[in-house]
Order: C-alpha cells, then sequence, then structure tokens
C-alpha cells in the first residue's frame, strides 16, 4: 500500500532502490534523500520546509548562495488586485496573501530573524483620468492621497485608490527561511550547479552535480530563471531583468505606504530605506545595472515625492525574474516519473511562495491538493507546440 505520506516515501524508496541496483556509479559519493530541490530561493526554501513538516529528508541543490537570485533582488509588494494580477492566477495570488502572517510568523518565531511585513496598505495611481476608479479593483477612492501621504507632489492630482496590501523585506524573508530550514534539518549543497536530473528505466533516481551525486526519487525543479537549462523535461522559462534601486529617506516617517504609479513604485522599510523600481527588460542573464536607467527611476520616484531628491542612494541593482511566455508559473508533475517543477512565477514570486509550498507538498507526497492547479501545468506549452 502506498497511502499517505508515509506509504508515499517507502513506495517510492522501494521504486527507487530497484531502479538503482541496475545502475553503476563511478567515482562519486551518493547521497540519498527522498526529495531534492533544485534552486535555493524563496520558492525552493518554502517548499524544504513544508516537505519537512511531512517527514520527508530533503536536499536544496543551489548553484550560488541560497537566496541571492530573484528573491534576493525582489521589492516584496504583496499584490494580489485584479489590475496587476493574471485572471488564471488570482485564486492563488489571493489564498497566498491571506496565508502571509502566519508565513512570516512561523518562520520569525523559529529563525529568530525579524521579517519586516508592513499592513499600512497601498496608495494606487492610475493613469485614468482624474476621480474615475481603476478597474478591477476592489479598493477606497481617495479624492486626496496627500491626507494618507503628505510629501506626495500637490502636483499629482490623478484618479488614486488605497489598497489593503502588505509589503515584506525578500531579504530579510529569505534569511529566516533559510535559518528555519536549516534548524528542521533540511541539507543543502551551495556552489556546485546542479548538472543533470538521472533516470534509470525512464524515472528520477536522484541529481548529479559537478562534484557530488545525490540520490532520491523525487527531484523539483525550483531554479527559476535557470529552470529550463536542466533537463530532461524542458521548460519554456527565460530570465526577465528588473533593476531597481534603494534610498536613505530623510526620516523614517517620510512614507509610509507603498505607493504605485504607472511609471514607478515606491516601497517603504521599517528601517527608513525606500525602494524604488523596477524596469522589465529582455536583457539574456545580464544583471548588470544602467546607470541611465538608475537615475531615470530616481527621477521618477522624485517627481512622487520630492523629497528624495536629498535622499542618499545606498545601492542599486538587477534582478532575473523568472518569466514564461503566458506569464504564469509553470507548477506540478512533468511527464518523467519523479520529476515535478515549480518555477516560472515572475514578479510574484515572493507573494505566491507561501500557496506554491502548500500545493507543491501536496502534490509530490500525492496528498488531496486544495486547489485546481491545471492550468499551470507545464503541457499546456507542449499543446501550443504541437
Amino acid at each position: 500500500m502506498c497511502g499517505g505520506l508515509a506509504g508515499t516515501l517507502n513506495c517510492r524508496r522501494r521504486a527507487v532502490n530497484r531502479v538503482r541496483s541496475t545502475a553503476v556509479f563511478y567515482n562519486v559519493v551518493v547521497k540519498s534523500y527522498d526529495v531534492i530541490i533544485v534552486g535555493g530561493g524563496i520558492i525552493g526554501l518554502s517548499l524544504a520546509i513544508a516537505l519537512r513538516k511531512g517527514g520527508a529528508r530533503v536536499l536544496v541543490v543551489e548553484k550560488g548562495e541560497p537566496g541571492r537570485e530573484a528573491s534576493h533582488a525582489a521589492a516584496g509588494m504583496l499584490v494580489d488586485c485584479g489590475v496587476e494580477t493574471p485572471a488564471a492566477l488570482q485564486t492563488l495570488a489571493t489564498a497566498s496573501a491571506r496565508m502571509y502572517r502566519e508565513f512570516v510568523h512561523e518562520l520569525e518565531n523559529e529563525s529568530g530573524v525579524r521579517v519586516d511585513l508592513r499592513s499600512e496598505g497601498t496608495i494606487l495611481f492610475s493613469s485614468t483620468r482624474q476621480g474615475q476608479r481603476p478597474a478591477d479593483v476592489a479598493g477606497d477612492a481617495l479624492q486626496n492621497p496627500r491626507k494618507l501621504e503628505p510629501a506626495l507632489a500637490p502636483t499629482r492630482n490623478d484618479a488614486a485608490i488605497y489598497l489593503k496590501e502588505r509589503s515584506v523585506d525578500p531579504r530579510a524573508l529569505v534569511k529566516a527561511a533559510l535559518k528555519t530550514a536549516k534548524h528542521r534539518e533540511v541539507d543543502f549543497s551551495s556552489g556546485d550547479p546542479a548538472a543533470s536530473v538521472d533516470l534509470a528505466d525512464g524515472r528520477v533516481i536522484g541529481v548529479s552535480a559537478a562534484k557530488t551525486s545525490f540520490s532520491a526519487p523525487i527531484v523539483v525543479n525550483c531554479a527559476g530563471a535557470w529552470s529550463g537549462q536542466l533537463g530532461p523535461a524542458r521548460f519554456p522559462t527565460r530570465p526577465v531583468r528588473g533593476q531597481m534601486l534603494a534610498v536613505a529617506a530623510p526620516s523614517r516617517t517620510l512614507l509610509r505606504h507603498v505607493v504605485r504609479a504607472p511609471e514607478i513604485y515606491l516601497v517603504p522599510r521599517s528601517d527608513g530605506r525606500i525602494l524604488i523600481g523596477a524596469t522589465v527588460e529582455e536583457a539574456g542573464f545580464d544583471k548588470r545595472t544602467d546607470p541611465d536607467t538608475i537615475h531615470r527611476l530616481h527621477q521618477a520616484a522624485v517627481g512622487l515625492i520630492p523629497e528624495l531628491a536629498q535622499a542618499r542612494i545606498l545601492e542599486d541593482w538587477a534582478g532575473l525574474r523568472p518569466g514564461t511566455p503566458d506569464d504564469l508559473p509553470i507548477l506540478g508533475a512533468t511527464s518523467v516519473a519523479g520529476y515535478y517543477v515549480a518555477t516560472g512565477h515572475f514578479r510574484d514570486g515572493i507573494l505566491l511562495a507561501p500557496v506554491t509550498a502548500q500545493l507543491m507538498a501536496q502534490v509530490v507526497m500525492g496528498g488531496k491538493i486544495d486547489y485546481d492547479i491545471s492550468a499551470f501545468s507545464v503541457a499546456r506549452f507542449a499543446t501550443r507546440a504541437a
């Protein structure tokens, strides 16, 4: 019988052991796990924690330092309103946003890291004429946004609404998730990129990196923009560059709310930093920033908050979001037995981390799935190509 978590793991362990008896490995160290996750961003870390809760032995294989790619570069806006969220993703986005308070509370308690989850909300400016609500957004119309944020430019008179959205510091979130995963005895292999997902008799038996091989009957590809580079199944992911910068506000009370406008967004942190972003660029795997682009972003921010003209620039950076042809994530099983994928979250990786971890743990362990994820199957791309 393979029912339940224990049964599922035992059946898959027996299957991989039978397969491994026909395979020969020379001059490699083989370590055995129940699940190997390729990719140590917030999606991979959250899934590792969820799987450990279910009793699985988990290894995360990360090409560099866990959490230092798209998760490190993100702004952390937990945007789940219809104006920016694709319709197909709305249910998962709403569910994940509702999970966030408990998600952060658990990570903070276990890691001791403060994750700076802010609930002041968002002021959303629209390019529509003054007084007209942005379409498909459930929020409160603001006749005078400066009552909420006095530092806003007095000349800003386009339509605005208030949204009950949260924001989070992704770098603190990743730090907390990494410490929690290690506390729960998730193993990590860092700085040795996964070179292949190993198969025998048509099913997964592990992962090989440059220096080491690891054994597992289940592999989950959470490698973000790099997901498509790892076989045997191929995913149509691509890197989408986002440039942004952080400034030190003249005072910690200069800006309380996230401010989003068509040309820019501003995300305040509790320590007085304000993040300014972000571009959406097709630039391959180039993570360089462009001084002219950073200057343009800064000037757009000054147009919203004139006092930011005096703010000191702390840093600028670029991250590579994992994009897909339809801007939707790829979630679930592949055509290869034991091989799963959770990638392509584009601009929503931070927001979707809690629900992705919950659903993918259910998929991998053969449990009941709380939400329909068929719209995010990798099979949708094979159908289009046929």
